[in-house]
């Protein structure tokens, strides 16, 4: 009997020693950029990161990865500690450029192309005064005063400044230097918004400001209406989606995958907290087709990526 049991037993390890074992979860970590309180984002996003195991499938295991800057964002990616990210255009390039990450996204978003309401990966900004205004062009507003939302905005300053200097307005910067709008315009004002500069203009504190095809309808079509358009620029980029050269296949194209799953109507609303709150969809790209024209202004006005003023998530950037 004992002899029958130490079998039974026996037989029984070298069973549980041959069954398999369930393979380890592979971790995936997703970096958002920050655009409020880190433990709110957090909380906001366990949807997001259920609804990403969800469709990778129960062999990846889905980690949101809030930063406490987009320059966070971008070493994040360079030392292995995030694989996903969604960023803004500035820093999306810099994340190529600095951590060898690879563009694979670009933000649809709801936008304004002149008077026409689009969706679309890319959009203009305008440079406008007001109806009654004397100035009939750029070259007109040397030594007038200016105002910009923000130093390190793509469609409300960097476009701008690149502008300038295509039209021989402002000369480009020596190595090591910024363009300098002081060197044109008498007086600069960053005002922190398109709202704000909207603000300035009409109260008369400025002769000149921007605004874009990205900012919230009922201010595009106040601006609009009560200005004159003197110049354009663009195209300007959406938000991206990177990936870190550590996110091998064939994990990388199932993640791509899944993200394009998120475009779906149904997770708009979600999606606009984590991309901005213009977000309709996910169009697949690379940083040359996407990022190119930004990459031409940074290297005609030299500006360098400072987090001086904090964007907000509801476009106009």
């Amino acid at each position: 009997m004992r002899t029958a049991l130490r079998w039974a037993w026996l037989i029984g390890l070298f069973l549980m020693a041959c069954a398999p074992r369930p393979a380890a979860r592979t971790r995936l970590v997703v970096a958002v950029q920050p655009t409020f309180a880190v433990s709110e984002m957090l909380e906001q996003a366990r949807p997001l990161e259920q609804d990403l195991e969800q469709r990778l499938g129960p062999d990846v295991d889905v980690e949101i990865y809030v930063p406490l800057s987009q320059a966070g964002v971008v070493e994040a990616l360079r030392f292995g500690q995030a694989h996903v990210a969604f960023m803004g255009p500035f820093a999306g390039l810099l994340a190529v450029e600095r951590a060898g990450a690879q563009v694979v996204l670009a933000e649809v978003r709801e936008v304004f192309h002149g008077a026409q309401k689009t969706e679309a990966t890319y959009y203009y900004s305008y440079w406008v005064v007001p109806q009654d205004s004397p100035y009939q062009s750029l070259a007109e507003l040397k030594g007038k005063r200016a105002c910009f939302p923000s130093p390190i905005s793509t469609s409300g300053y960097i476009g701008p400044m690149a502008r300038l200097i295509e039209r021989g307005l402002l000369p480009e910067p020596a190595e090591g230097q910024e363009v300098d709008p002081k060197a044109f315009f008498g007086q600069v004002l960053f005002a922190g918004g398109y709202g704000q500069c909207w603000e300035a203009l009409k109260a008369g504190q400025v002769d000149v400001t921007v605004i874009a095809g990205d900012v919230p309808e009922k201010l595009y079509h106040e601006v609009l209406d009560h200005t004159r358009i003197l110049e354009e620029q663009g195209p300007l980029p959406s938000h991206v989606v990177v990936v870190s050269s550590a996110l091998s296949e064939p994990l990388r194209t199932r993640v791509v995958e899944a993200l394009m799953g998120l475009g779906a109507p149904e997770h708009r609303s979600l999606m606009r907290r984590f991309i901005s709150g213009l977000f309709v969809g996910f169009q697949k790209t690379d940083a040359q087709t996407h990022l190119g024209a930004l990459r031409a202004y940074l290297q005609r006005t030299h500006i360098a990526f400072s987090e001086r003023v904090e964007v907000g998530k509801g476009g106009g950037k």
